[in-house]
């Protein structure tokens, strides 16, 4: 599986650069980290997601979630 290794700094530019992978190839994207994992690098991860669609990988360096989980989720939410 081909990797793009993604470091656009603004969310339309991220868009642009995973579009453009995928074009070529591309299956799965790692989103260099801005901020610590704070509110820029999760807009730039949504950006990127949108960009990619659901078949393909879109993580940010240096940390693992599960498949189809978004950064920022948790396990008990929406729990009572």
């Amino acid at each position: 599986m081909n990797t793009a290794y993604i470091t656009a700094r603004t969310p339309v530019d991220v868009a642009r650069e995973v579009e453009a992978q995928l074009i070529s190839g591309c299956r799965r994207f790692v989103l260099s980290e801005l901020d610590g994992g704070g509110m820029i690098d999760l807009e730039r991860l949504g950006a990127a997601r949108y960009a990619a669609g659901l078949q393909v990988e879109v993580g940010l360096e240096g940390q693992s979630s599960p498949a189809g989980v978004s950064v920022g989720t948790s396990a008990a939410a929406g729990t009572r």
